[in-house]
């Protein structure tokens, strides 16, 4: 317990842990949502109407249970800018993976935490101090030994599924920013903004693609996909809960360093489903960017939680 209490008294001053937890959570689900969206997609639904039948049932269980929060939305039209960065970050990484190479998609979108730094500057007038750029890119290093791979090369785009996985990052940077911005309104409120606009964006573009003959519409949903269908909704309704509840009580660059566990979770899930190997590199560069939040702190305390 004496143990347990003063490692408690040294942390919880800098990084709150329940904030820290929530967000783990929010990358556990993340970095496992490809079992899924591969079953799914095995099964005949491509990721983006996959993403568009998710977060559509994601909405409407908002919706049911948080009905009082429409009445807020309407208080805060701001949440639109919320809406459309989620809706941009899932439609954009999910269509990316869909079309172009996985590896480069993920190193290109998980540059995320250097928008963060220059948007949390901008927007929450977040100092871009020594720690934090230390914390950025010392967990962005660990990213880089992760998903290293001789055969891609440096990761700079070169077609457009590499630029969308680009803008997806930047997309997600705004929709974290924001959220830590907006951390006084409900947590019903912007997750029904952040549901719904993944929700929409992702049947527009999925329709868009379908127009054009890129992807297949949708058919017959069968009976094995429910199950998964259901499971899955469940499981990013709690994840977007979490996220929300993680960004709105730590400084923005703290949060988008934690969230890159969602690398090591992916690597580590893919080896235990044998879909991958387990390398020296994978565990390098996960210890990396697990100690680096904790490693590197700033001498002022985190702002309190809300």
């Amino acid at each position: 317990m004496a143990v347990a209490s003063s490692f408690e008294t040294v942390f919880m001053q800098h990084i709150p842990l329940r904030a820290a937890g929530a967000l783990l959570v929010n990358a556990t689900i993340w970095g496992l949502s490809w079992v899924a969206f591969k079953s799914l997609q095995q099964q005949g639904i491509h990721p983006l109407w996959a993403t568009a039948l998710i977060f559509s049932f994601c909405t409407i269980w908002m919706l049911l249970l948080k009905r009082k929060s429409l009445r807020e939305m309407c208080r805060h039209p701001e949440l639109i800018y919320v809406a459309i960065a989620s809706g941009m970050t899932n439609t954009a990484f999910n269509g990316a993976v869909a079309f172009g190479d996985v590896v480069r998609v993920v190193l290109l979108f998980y540059l995320m935490p250097i928008w963060t730094v220059i948007l949390a500057r901008l927007v929450l007038h977040e100092p871009i101090t020594r720690p934090a750029l230390l914390r950025i890119a010392l967990g962005l290093s660990g990213a880089m030994i992760v998903l290293y791979q001789p055969s891609i090369g440096v990761p700079l785009p070169h077609d457009m599924a590499d630029w969308v996985a680009l803008f997806g990052g930047f997309s997600f940077a705004v929709n974290n920013v924001m959220l830590r911005r907006l951390h006084d309104v409900a947590d019903g409120a912007r997750a029904i903004a952040m549901l719904s606009g993944g929700a929409v964006l992702s049947t527009g573009l999925g329709v868009a693609f379908a127009a054009v003959g890129l992807i297949a519409w949708p058919g017959v949903i069968g009976t094995p996909s429910v199950p998964t269908l259901a499971l899955w909704s469940v499981l990013f309704m709690a994840s977007n809960l979490c996220l929300q509840y993680g960004v709105a009580r730590l400084p923005a660059n703290i949060a988008a360093v934690i969230m890159l566990a969602e690398i090591i979770i992916a690597a580590v899930s893919a080896w235990l489903f044998g879909a991958a190997e387990l390398r020296v590199q994978d565990i390098v560069g996960g210890a990396l960017i697990i100690a680096t939040p904790w490693l590197i702190r700033d001498r002022r305390p985190a702002m309190p939680a809300h």
